[in-house]
């Protein structure tokens, strides 16, 4: 288990975490979610004792990372697929990991195996694609059989094999009563791994529950209905004291209603239904919500660039 107590980091003026308490249980996929500069790699440093925190406290099994002793077979992470020394081939990188934690040298083959990178094993890692780096970073996080795994990003640079592997792994590994902790900006492959969330913004924790409640307290959930026989279906729910909203082109929307009631109801009517569709949010949209606020950096389109300026680049506005 990880655990944060009141954990802070400034630099200057600048507050980067923010007084963060929660814990990252075992046996599910715990998703860090947060817009960017919202503090996600500073607190995932600082849990790895790379940064130390200005305030507050974090234990890994109830220890401070500088007090682990052969760490890697406590806590494995990828945080950075590039931290690699180029001259050094995958089974090496791994080989020099393996010795100063205290970890059996076949265990690099192992991990090699699981990873997908036994054929280029004896490899430069500087001649690694960034999908290759990620691996040899993933690598190096399951070498020493951790009961706790933190990946920032680990999708990326993946093609979609190395991404359905991924996402399989990490659930496979809190299956088996592992601690998972990832962070990534891929809302559609939270939406499919994790079971738990943690989001923050600006520093602050703003939730802290599972995936489905998550999307319930942060969206909205209605029922989508069409019928040739509008005006009667109208009546019939306005009778029943069920409020409806009319979406244009024929589409009825209820909101929080349920599906089988509204069925049940138009059944008892003799109301034809061309369709009946409960409709909820995604994951990506129950988080700008929650986060529109604390977004620090946004894009926004230039006016000034036509179709043919934004395909050249800024080339014509350098003269």
């Amino acid at each position: 288990m990880i655990e944060l107590a009141g954990l802070s980091k400034r630099y200057g003026d600048k507050v980067a975490v923010d007084r963060l308490t929660f814990a990252v249980r075992p046996g599910i996929v715990t998703g860090f979610l947060g817009p960017n500069g919202a503090g996600k790699s500073t607190t995932m440093r600082m849990i790895l004792g790379l940064d130390h925190p200005s305030a507050g406290d974090v234990r890994i099994d109830g220890r401070h990372y500088a007090q682990l002793k052969d760490p890697l077979t406590y806590i494995g992470a990828l945080l950075d697929a590039k931290a690699v020394h180029g001259g050094r081939s995958a089974y090496n990188h791994l080989l020099c990991l393996a010795q100063s934690n205290g970890i059996p040298k076949r265990r690099v083959a192992e991990v090699l195996d699981t990873v997908g990178l036994t054929t280029v094993a004896r490899k430069k890692a500087k001649g690694f694609s960034l999908g290759m780096g990620q691996r040899l970073g993933i690598a190096a996080a399951l070498l020493g059989d951790p009961r706790i795994l933190m990946f920032d990003e680990p999708v990326n640079g993946l093609d979609p094999e190395g991404i359905h592997w991924i996402r399989n792994l990490m659930k496979s590994l809190a299956a088996q009563g592992r601690t998972v902790f990832v962070s990534s900006h891929l809302m559609s492959e939270m939406a499919l791994t994790a079971d738990h969330l943690v989001v923050i913004g600006q520093g602050r924790l703003l939730a802290d529950t599972s995936m489905p409640d998550f999307i319930r307290q942060n969206s909205r959930s209605y029922v989508r209905i069409r019928s040739p026989q509008r005006e009667r279906l109208l009546d019939t729910l306005h009778e029943s004291g069920i409020t409806v909203v009319e979406a244009g082109g024929g589409v009825l929307e209820v909101d929080g209603g349920k599906a089988e009631q509204i069925g049940e109801l138009a059944a008892r009517h003799g109301v034809v239904l061309h369709e009946l569709s409960p409709q909820q949010a995604s994951l990506e949209e129950a988080f700008m919500q929650l986060t529109a606020e604390a977004v620090e950096y946004h894009a926004h389109a230039d006016p000034g660039l036509g179709p043919q300026d934004r395909s050249a680049g800024w080339k014509g506005r350098a003269r």
